[in-house]
C-alpha cells in the first residue's frame, strides 16, 4: 500500500493513501508557510484535530470545493454541522475504520477554542494503522506528555511532531517525545510560520540522530515523504 506524506507548512498536513487524499487541519489562506493556495488542494477526508483558526480556518471552504467528510471530536463536528458540512465524530480513546484505514483520537495537551468563541471540546492527535498495519501518529499541537510512550507501544512508522515551542513543544521535549514514541521516521512541523515560532530544524534533527533511535527527516513546505 502507498502512503505519502505531505508537509504543506505550520500544522497543515496532506496524505495520499493509495489514491485517496486526506488533508489534516487545512489552514491555507493566510498561512504565510503554505506551499499552495487552498485552490490546488484536492481531498476526499479532512481531519481536524481542535478548533484554533490556524488549523481550521479553511475547513468549510475546502469542504465546499471537494465534498469531503470531515473527521473531528463531537463538539466540532457539531459547529460545522451547522454550516453544513458533512462530519464523523470522534473522541478522544475512539477509534473507527475508514475507508483509509483505522482512525484514533489521541490525547493532545493543548486547547480548542473556536474562532468565534464556541466551545471546540478537546484537542486531540491522530493514530492512523493503514490495511498493511503501516502506523503513523500525528501528534498535532501538545506539549509533551508521558503516555506517549503508550502510543507509541505498538511500533510506529512514522511520527509528526510540532517543535515550535511558545504554543506546543519546543525541540528538547519533542526530542523527548521521540524517545517516548520510538518511531523509525520523525518530521517536525508548527515551527518557522512566525517568527515567535522560530527554530533551528537542522539542530533539532542532530539531536534526534544523536539520542534517539529514530531517523529525522526535515522537510520543507510542499516536501513529501513516503512511508
Amino acid at each position: 500500500m502507498a502512503l505519502q506524506f505531505t508537509w504543506y507548512g505550520h500544522g497543515t498536513f496532506g496524505l495520499d493513501i493509495d489514491g485517496t487524499k486526506i488533508v489534516i487541519d487545512p489552514f491555507f489562506s493566510d498561512n504565510p508557510s503554505a506551499s499552495t493556495s487552498l485552490d490546488g488542494v484536492a481531498a476526499d477526508f479532512i481531519w481536524v484535530s481542535h478548533g484554533h483558526g490556524d488549523h481550521i480556518a479553511d475547513t468549510v471552504p475546502l469542504h465546499k470545493q471537494t465534498g469531503a467528510l470531515v473527521i473531528a471530536n463531537a463538539e466540532i463536528a457539531d459547529w460545522l454541522a451547522k454550516q453544513e458540512v458533512a462530519t464523523h465524530a470522534q473522541h478522544i480513546g475512539g477509534g473507527y475504520l475508514h475507508p483509509f484505514g483505522h482512525l484514533k483520537f489521541t490525547y493532545a495537551q493543548h486547547g480548542s477554542g473556536l474562532p468565534d468563541g464556541s466551545d471546540g471540546g478537546n484537542p486531540a492527535g491522530f493514530l492512523l494503522t493503514t490495511a498493511d498495519e503501516k502506523k503513523v501518529y500525528f501528534a498535532c499541537d501538545t506539549g509533551l506528555f508521558g503516555d506517549m510512550s503508550l502510543i507509541g507501544a505498538a511500533g510506529l512508522d512514522l511520527a509528526v511532531l510540532p517543535i515550535g515551542d511558545n504554543y506546543t513543544m519546543g525541540p528538547g521535549d519533542a526530542v523527548s517525545a521521540t524517545k517516548l514514541l520510538n518511531p523509525k521516521h520523525v518530521i517536525p512541523a508548527h515551527y518557522n510560520t512566525w517568527g515567535l515560532i522560530e527554530q533551528d530544524a537542522m539542530a533539532w534533527a542532530q539531536r534526534i540522530e544523536a539520542e534517539t533511535d529514530a531517523k529525522p527527516h526535515v522537510l520543507q513546505p510542499g516536501d513529501s515523504f513516503a512511508v
